[in-house]
């Protein structure tokens, strides 16, 4: 199997990594949820600039390059069109569990996914990590999984989707929902849908984890979730102090205090995510409430997400790593394709969808530096990501109100569902 390694500059256990599940012709079996269309990705920067015929300006430097064009309104009705006609025979629902009755499988396919003799004391079943914004709940994730699947920034609202990562043992697995911070004002259709997804990811949960942030002032859970997310009755759920790395221990065991008398969580674990530091008391905890049953996923795997979305989120964080203000938050990126290329660099073309023209201008900034900066960062965390070398093409456009259109964000995957292809 080919495996693909994240190698990112914070201090993760070197455990599990990211593979391709490459599934054999096999009867369509939870066809939504276990589709394989994983491809490769491409990336380039720049020094000589030629224009062509069609207004793209392309420039090259050996094994890195970029594009910038705008398309005409003829262009842009045609790809709203697509989004709203888009077939979901092309998307993965994050929505449905997949169904682990063995009853429909048959030896073959039972080999297949990794599965021997029934453990009657396996565990599995998903965990909803939820909080208020930047608080540490991708860090957290990232952690738990052994590896780098949620981009991390020091800035709020980093994280858009519902991100789905797949922790295995031999005796159990947990399915994370890494989701966006929980937000009570919403500006725009696009917040709506992704704390929609929040509440969704919590319906689906087999046990909850509530991140807050040691630094700040005790909140009781309805202040938490700002009223957007609801826990069910009796359904297991721990709080999570992090960032105690920050306070004294004499203040942190204040706020535990204060957290399990003015609370109805099952536990408080105080933990440094950023360091790994009570990661593991997380994890043991999580496992004694998830119910016993089969795996849903085959072991092998960290994600059912295709590499097209995290070759997408990589260029996402480097966008808000170089870029400030409202400019990242106006941002929506797209691998537009995603080419093997056996006796050349992998191709891959990306978009970068603004709001205003002005933000265009920024994100290219002159003669084509910034964008040229941010090619050259996202190309390298790509070619860790997949483990080979690309060509990148990046592409910007404007989309007036895109954080406004329903039928672009559904397209875009805001609507519980990615695009699989």
């Amino acid at each position: 199997m080919k495996e693909l390694t994240l190698q990112y500059k914070i201090p993760l256990p070197p455990t599990t990594k990211l593979v391709h599940h490459k599934r054999r012709n096999l009867p369509q079996f939870q066809a939504t949820k276990w589709r394989n269309t994983r491809t490769s990705v491409n990336y380039s920067s720049a020094t000589a600039a030629t224009t062509s015929s069609l207004g793209v300006l392309e420039l090259e430097e050996g094994s890195s390059g970029y594009n910038m064009r705008s398309k005409d309104a003829g262009e842009e009705e045609e790809e709203e069109e697509d989004a709203e006609t888009s077939s979901s025979s092309t998307l993965l629902s994050l929505s449905v569990k997949p169904d682990r009755s063995m009853a429909m499988l048959d030896d073959y396919e039972m080999e297949e996914m990794d599965f021997g003799p029934l453990d009657p004391n396996h565990r599995s079943g998903y965990v909803a990590v939820v909080g208020r914004p930047n608080v540490g709940k991708s860090t957290l994730s990232n952690q738990m999984l052994g590896q780098k699947l949620s981009i991390v920034t020091d800035k709020p609202q980093t994280t858009r989707h519902r991100i789905l990562g797949i922790c295995s043992g031999t005796d159990y697995q947990m399915i994370l929902y890494d989701t966006p911070g929980v937000i009570e004002k919403k500006m725009h259709k696009l917040d709506s849908m992704m704390m929609k997804n929040v509440r969704s990811a919590t319906v689906n949960a087999d046990c909850v984890v509530i991140v807050v942030d040691a630094c700040r002032p005790p909140q009781k859970i309805e202040e938490v979730l700002e009223g957007v997310v609801e826990i069910k009755d009796k359904l297991p759920t721990l709080l999570v102090l992090n960032k105690r790395d920050l306070i004294k221990p004499g203040e942190i065991a204040k706020k535990i205090e204060w957290y399990e008398n003015f609370t109805e969580v099952d536990e408080v674990i105080p933990v440094s995510a950023k360091y790994g530091q009570g990661v593991d008391d997380i994890k043991d905890w999580i496992l004694s409430k998830l119910p016993h049953g089969p795996a849903y996923y085959p072991k092998d795997i960290t994600s059912e997400h295709p590499e097209r979305f995290f070759v997408a989120e990589i260029v996402r964080e480097k966008i808000f790593m170089q870029y400030r203000n409202e400019v990242p938050y106006a941002c929506q990126v797209n691998v537009v394709s995603y080419k093997t290329r056996p006796n050349a660099k992998d191709f891959i073309q990306v978009e970068i969808v603004v709001e205003k023209n002005s933000q265009k201008i920024i994100l290219i900034g002159k003669e084509g530096k910034a964008l040229k900066l941010l090619a050259t960062a996202a190309r390298l965390d790509i070619e860790d990501f997949l483990q080979k070398k690309v060509f990148l093409e990046i592409e910007v456009k404007v989309k007036e109100n895109w954080r406004q259109n329903e039928g672009l964000l559904k397209f875009y995957g805001y609507g519980g569902q990615i695009q699989a292809i």
